[in-house]
């Protein structure tokens, strides 16, 4: 029986990617009976009815175990994610790239840092992001779509993977998809020139393949509406765990449970006052703190392993 996975759904229509074709399919009634939906990402199995056909068609038959599935956007067997933002044009927010990161470590999705726009911010620039993300435990890569630099390093730590993009408008995430895979013609937005932010342009969930020589699996996925996710969904006190520049000095605070906020004795603290944990993370550490302490916890719920 063909098998492939789900690189598009619209209008109860999905598209499955053999490696070789891609098939139009329906899926079977009794996914609906037993309240299970296909999600792109899916590995499925399905019958051909029209090989023939243009486009082929076909019918879902089976979804084959999930590692795992995100609720929004409603996706599955995603590996990792690739946080693009830009150096300037707009310049980058260190609090809202904060908020992507704790969300990445939220769904258990190893994160890759990517700045776009290198060619147009000095070398200082760059020096200043990685000595602010540096300790973090992701990688930093740095992009420019107009001079082609950086390209390679992309595509090496995509390959192989099913990634999902995530990221403010206007940064150049449909730019990047675009290079990465010619035939997606993914829709790219005119920075708004007027508030320095980009108009979101992906209206849908899409995975692309990107073409590689020995035919290795990867695909690659814009996330419409990602810029709105709330931050955590679990308590205030939670958040220390979700900066790893953190983990050196835990457990040696003066006090056992310490937010490292005002706490007298605090390591943490002492930490950024000697420079070993960079003012900027701890600063947005402190207002997530603060934001997460005045509201009530969000709780969503993310599933992972669910065939």
């Amino acid at each position: 029986m063909p098998s492939g996975k789900i690189i598009k759904s619209l209008s109860g229509f999905y598209e499955v990617h053999t490696g070789r074709a891609v098939y139009r399919c329906r899926a079977k009634g009794v996914f609906r009976s037993l309240g299970v939906k296909p999600l792109v990402g899916d590995d499925v199995e399905f019958d051909v009815i029209a090989e023939s056909a243009e486009p082929k068609e076909g019918t879902i038959t089976r979804i084959l175990p999930r590692k795992n599935e995100l609720i929004r956007p409603s996706v599955a067997n995603i590996d990792q994610s690739l946080l693009v933002f830009a150096i300037t044009h707009p310049a980058p927010s260190y609090q809202m790239l904060d908020r992507f990161l704790i969300s990445m470590q939220e769904r258990k999705l190893p994160a890759i840092l990517c700045f776009s726009k290198a060619d147009l911010a000095p070398e200082a620039e760059k020096e200043e992001l990685r000595g602010i993300y540096g300790r973090c435990g992701c990688q930093i890569l740095f992009l420019s779509t107009e001079e082609g630099s950086g390209l390679d390093a992309i595509r090496r730590v995509l390959r192989g993977k099913t990634t999902v993009f995530a990221g403010p408008s206007g940064v150049g995430k449909s730019t990047l998809i675009n290079l990465l895979c010619p035939e997606a013609e993914a829709e790219t937005g005119e920075l708004s020139r007027k508030i320095q932010r980009g108009k979101n342009t992906t209206r849908h969930v899409e995975l692309f393949r990107v073409d590689e020589e020995d035919g290795t699996g990867t695909f690659v996925m814009d996330t419409p509406g990602f810029t709105s996710l709330d931050v955590m969904a679990g308590q205030a006190e939670e958040l220390k765990d979700y900066y790893p520049e953190f983990v050196p000095y835990l457990g040696k605070c003066r006090f056992d449970g310490c937010n490292h906020m005002e706490e007298p004795g605090c390591a943490v603290r002492q930490a950024v006052q000697e420079g070993q944990i960079p003012v900027a993370r701890y600063e947005n550490y402190r207002a997530l703190f603060l934001e997460l302490k005045d509201r009530k916890p969000v709780y969503r719920k993310e599933r992972n392993g669910r065939g």
